[in-house]
């Protein structure tokens, strides 16, 4: 795997290229790999800026994004609902497997919180 280069190497080195040096003397000078220097440049040429694009699934497209709306609806009807319940649930009606960490990330993205009550019960909220 690749080592992060930072974005202070990457604009050197496509300013190197832009001022008129090739992508191999900028990228014999700064010490980094010639294919590096080849995609910065041409990432700077076509996008504007050498930064790195972002890595990991886009927001709201993992496998549990299409039952987003079945589960704000059963944790709206049932707030102290546990998370292992909530997978129980969603496994028997609708066949789906998910982690109980990945239930509470979505729905904390959703806006529901946890709070705890004097009594010791919990509630989802949002």
């Amino acid at each position: 795997m690749g080592i992060c280069r930072s974005n202070d190497l990457r604009l050197r080195v496509t300013a190197a290229v832009a001022a008129g040096s090739s992508r191999r003397k900028a990228a014999e000078r700064f010490g980094v790999s010639v294919s590096s220097a080849i995609r910065w440049s041409a990432r700077s040429a076509n996008e504007g800026s050498p930064a790195p694009r972002k890595q990991g699934r886009p927001a709201g497209k993992g496998p549990l994004a299409a039952h987003l709306d079945y589960l704000i609806a059963v944790v709206e009807a049932v707030p102290d609902i546990t998370m292992p319940e909530l997978a129980a649930r969603l496994q028997s009606e609708r066949g789906v497997l998910a982690a109980n960490a990945s239930l509470s990330k979505l729905l904390c993205r959703a806006g529901f919180t946890y709070k705890k009550t004097a009594d010791g019960v919990g509630v989802r909220t949002r």
